[in-house]
């Protein structure tokens, strides 16, 4: 697979009117590969080995939150990076995470092509899944190199998303806490 994805860069290398065999860019290829491999790791990441058991019993039941976790991701549309953090929440039902979990389940999701309202989504939904918590609360900002590097061109913006379950969907209160605690 590695030496097709070589082969792969090489193409849009010499597409943009660029020379492979010269000296910057002999190895370019095999670097750009390798590169993109580790960016979209996430694919051969699941749910169950990230977490690695690492759910324990516990009587808290009082908001978690884990904040300004980075993140790294590519924009489905062009390949080109967003980045930002992540701040997760959740309300403990019997059982706690491991700390470094959250921050690896961010990692999986972001490490694949994405856009960032899914991948908002979708760490929620792991969260919920891997430690059944009475409510996941994610919000992400992020700043996009598709709107900063071509297109619109707007240096200054970010992009904000969130997603609520349970106990935070359902009492305002507890997504006013939430938000409040991340001065928000």
């Amino acid at each position: 697979m590695s030496i097709e994805m070589d082969k792969c860069f090489a193409q849009i290398i010499t597409a943009i009117g660029e020379d492979v065999e010269r000296e910057g860019l002999v190895k370019t290829p095999a670097r750009a590969a390798e590169a993109f491999r580790f960016l979209t790791r996430g694919y051969g990441q699941d749910l169950d080995t990230v977490v690695n058991e690492a759910v324990f019993s516990s009587d808290s039941d009082e908001m978690v939150i884990v904040r300004d976790i980075e993140l790294y991701s590519l924009c489905e549309h062009h390949l080109l990076p967003f980045i930002g953090h992540a701040n997760v929440a959740y309300i403990p039902n019997g059982k706690v995470i491991g700390l470094s979990k959250i921050a690896r389940i961010v990692d999986m999701f972001s490490r694949r092509l994405q856009i960032q309202e899914n991948m908002t989504k979708e760490i929620a939904e792991a969260l919920l899944q891997a430690t059944d918590a009475r409510g996941v609360a994610v919000q992400i900002t992020a700043r996009h190199m598709c709107m900063m590097m071509r297109g619109v061109g707007k240096q200054n913006s970010s992009m904000s998303t969130s997603v609520m379950l349970g106990a935070f969907r359902e009492s305002q209160n507890t997504r006013n806490e939430f938000l409040q605690l991340l001065g928000r």
